[in-house]
């Protein structure tokens, strides 16, 4: 039978109890509680005509109300869940040494799908994944903060790319966001908006999470829809993965108090396992001594694990491990020691992120809705990330600005690891082998370790293949499609006004009988890009680029030919599951082939430029604050954004606050951006004006003047002379009171990209970790009065 027809027949006989488009109404027409579906084809459905009478008197009238939307009776709740930087052999589930129970128990009642793909990095994956469409297509080719002024990089979804949400509302679901949003463009983060591309915009009606990303887990830059919140301020030990499923909960018990027949539609995004790698204690103690063993072994203990478990083909091939990366039989004591202590925090923080959406699971369980959920559960967005370098870092913000921490210095943090004084992250060496079988990492989307992503499936009465696990080739664009058909909904032609772009998956739905196992993937074809490294898969083969350096080298090295210096390799899947045995010198016509479909497809899908810089790109956005060489502020202000506030990287600057101290003295911030692991601050300390610049955690410069500010009005100024051009350069700080110099100090280097991801611009106060904890602890609010803080920039010297 031809493929397509089996397919089909296949499809009709196991899915006519899906909801379906035709119209359904409920109720009698005109009544309060009247209902009915609509076919979507436009969104939102245009309003009824009115169906009552109106006469001059009310008594001779009959009123009308307009039936509520609903979705199709039968459609299901959906919880669909994405975890951060885990690549294929990080969870149980999928053979790896740390237990998921919950994705256990997901699969047991589900299926398991062995080649789900994802685009290789964060923000790309998570815009293909609530949109269906390709993440060039709707302009995140790379991360947000990344972007650059090309459609397919323009970090804009776009009106004409409604997301999953837009639709499901639209038809009646309550719809909710819950953790990272890595999808908004990073000049749209302050109050002044706009909104359309926050969570809100974007179809959810509530949305309890953080932007950007990753953010502190114990002090997280957190958001309840548009506004800045902080709970952590009262409950001591608040951590954000346990805290986000107690919200989750909460929100799902109000939601089924009020409408317990309305269908909900849950994204769960947490923060794990992105850097910062911040579990409770806790779960870190359960895990002391696990990774004594180290990579290589634990490499070999996961490739076994997955062959037993079924979840990779007898036949597939451990991949070599790379010659740049260190054997655990060669490291000293030290090393050993603290890269065991790396891999213990990260596994804490899988296994608990884990335990917590099992909790929000048992909640869906206990309200009795558990057999009408449709729960899709996808371990990480990407591979595992190797942004820490290859030694680790106890500072992640250092790292991926290609500062290295040696052991030597890790080690003071041991006790400390995973705790609110550092932001953790590991080795390259244990991402690698949390990718086994394949190679590569996060950001690598030519090569499986970067792409190749565990994921679980499970609704009861429709999935029936019970414990099953699934081969057919598929990637994250196929998500939307499948709750699209499981709910009986079709993709909308227009969404407010506007035409939408083609949905780009397929539903994966073909896949969930008992006969299905063998059935032939409905996706033939998927482009991979990211910086350069490419992909193309075709009917069980894939050619991809050989990767020109690691991606913790950062792009700062010299890089080939973007267009025609990569070498390409190619691979039978069909024979080669782990993308080991490279025939590309053996299938030269193949191999020209496969280079050719690329083109086109990424033609189709907006995939040119390439361009294959990485830290480079970082600062080239609009910006609220472009044009702007003067900034000035009065009265106290808390959590103004970074791309909202002055960039002091890579320039000169002034810094003069007027300020008024009162009788017997004054202390407190007077501005600081950033905090305990990256930032400044201008403060006073038992009276005196000190400016403290903090190099990502790894070190500190200081200014302090050896008086304190009398009772009166002053002027305090901090005057910085950079010494470029070029990234992270010195220069030569000065620090001023009522024009006369108290502290001089020329620092060797500065910060080179960013000095904080989720820590704000301060006046007055400082609202989240501080600059210095040796001086004070927050708020530390300033107790005179500050008339005015001017912030003067000079020109990027680049």
């Amino acid at each position: 039978m031809n493929t397509r027809v089996y397919l089909a027949v296949l499809a009709a006989s196991c899915f006519s109890a899906f909801p379906t488009a035709a119209q359904e109404v409920t109720g009698a027409p005109g009544s309060p509680s009247a209902t009915s579906t609509i076919d979507g084809q436009s969104l939102p459905a245009a309003p009824p005509a009115f169906g009552g009478t109106i006469n001059l008197d009310a008594k001779d009238s009959k009123s009308w109300w307009s039936p509520t939307v609903v979705p199709s009776k039968g459609a299901p709740n959906v919880l669909l869940i994405i975890t951060d930087d885990a690549g294929y052999g990080v969870a149980g589930t999928f053979g790896g040494v740390i237990p998921t129970p919950t994705l256990d128990q997901i699969a047991a009642n589900g299926l398991r799908y062995t080649q789900f793909h994802s685009t290789a990095l964060c923000s790309p994956t998570r815009a293909a994944l609530i949109t269906g469409r390709n993440h060039h297509s709707v302009g995140f080719g790379v991360i947000a903060e990344q972007a650059t002024g090309f459609p397919g990089y323009d970090s804009i979804l776009g009106p004409d790319n409604a997301t999953i949400g837009n639709i499901l509302k639209n038809h009646g679901y309550a719809t909710s966001w819950f953790g990272k949003n890595h999808n908004t463009p990073t000049y749209n983060y302050s109050t002044s908006g706009p909104f359309d591309q926050w969570p809100s915009g974007m179809g959810f009606d509530y949305f309890y999470g953080f932007m950007g990303g990753e953010t502190n887990q114990w002090t997280p830059w957190l958001f309840r829809d548009h506004s800045q919140i902080f709970p952590w301020k009262d409950q001591p030990g608040y951590n954000l993965t346990t805290a986000m499923a107690d919200e989750a909960i909460d929100y799902l018990r109000h939601t089924n108090a009020a409408t317990p027949e309305k269908p909900f539609f849950l994204y769960y995004a947490p923060g794990a396992t992105h850097a910062p790698h911040h579990p409770t204690k806790e779960w870190i103690d359960k895990f002391k001594g696990k990774f004594d063993g180290g990579w290589n072994a634990m490499r070999d203990e996961i490739f076994a694990n997955q062959k037993r478990l079924g979840v990779i083909p007898e036949s597939a091939q451990l991949t070599q491990w790379p010659d740049d990366l260190p054997k655990w039989d060669t490291l000293n004591p030290d090393e050993k020691k603290m890269f065991a202590r790396q891999a213990e925090v990260y596994a804490a923080y899988v296994a608990y992120a884990d335990n917590e959406i099992g909790r929000v699971i048992d909640e869906v369980r206990n309200q009795g809705k558990l057999d009408n959920t449709l729960i899709i559960y996808i371990e990480g967005d990407n591979g595992t990330s190797a942004e820490g370098s290859t030694v680790g870092t106890a500072f992640d913000l250092a790292a991926i600005q290609g500062i290295n921490m040696p052991v030597a210095e890790q080690l003071k943090f041991y006790d400390a690891w995973g705790s609110d004084t550092t932001t953790p992250h590991m080795s390259v060496a244990w991402s690698w082998a949390f990718d086994t079988p394949f190679k590569w990492t996060k950001q690598i989307a030519s090569h499986f370790g970067g792409t190749r992503q565990g994921i679980a499936m499970s609704w009861p009465g429709h999935i029936t293949d019970k414990g099953g696990i699934r081969s057919q080739f598929h990637h994250v664009i196929d998500i939307v499609p499948t709750i699209l058909e499981a709910a009986g909904i079709e993709a909308p032609q227009t969404v407010n006004g506007i035409a939408q772009k083609p949905i780009e998956g397929v539903s994966m739905t073909y896949t969930w009988a008992k006969g299905a196992k063998d059935v032939p993937s409905a996706r033939e074809t998927q482009y991979f890009e990211m910086f350069g490294n490419r992909a193309i898969y075709h009917d069980g083969w894939i050619a991809s680029t050989t990767p020109a350096a690691g991606p913790w080298l950062l792009g700062l090295g010299k890089l080939p030919n973007v267009l025609n210096g990569y070498n390409w390799e190619l691979y039978d899947l069909t024979k080669d599951f782990s993308q080991f045995d490279d025939v590309a010198a053996k299938e030269p016509a193949k191999l020209k082939e496969m280079q050719d479909l690329f083109l086109v497809e990424a033609a189709k899908y907006q995939v040119f430029p390439l361009d294959n810089s990485v830290a480079t790109r970082f600062g080239g956005t609009p910006s609220t604050t472009a044009g702007r060489d003067t900034f000035v502020y009065t009265g106290e202000l808390s959590g103004l954004p970074p791309s909202a506030a002055p960039s002091l990287l890579s320039r000169s600057y002034t810094i003069t606050a007027e300020v008024e101290v009162p009788e017997g003295g004054g202390e407190g911030v007077i501005n600081t951006l950033g905090g305990r692991f990256g930032g400044y601050g201008l403060y006073l300390l038992k009276g005196k004006p000190v400016f403290s610049y903090n190099l990502l955690g790894l070190e500190r410069f200081r200014w302090e003047s050896p008086d304190a500010l009398t009772p009166g009005k002053h002027s305090v100024v901090f005057d910085f002379t950079y010494e470029g051009p070029g990234f992270a350069k010195g220069g030569t700080g000065v620090l001023s009171v009522d024009g006369a110099e108290v502290a001089k100090q020329a620092i060797p280097h500065t910060i080179p990209f960013l000095a904080t991801i989720d820590e704000p611009f301060d006046v007055g106060i400082d609202t989240r970790s501080p600059v210095d904890d040796k001086d004070y602890q927050v708020p530390f609010r300033f107790t005179g009065t500050l008339d005015k803080l001017t912030v003067k920039v000079g020109p990027p010297q680049i």
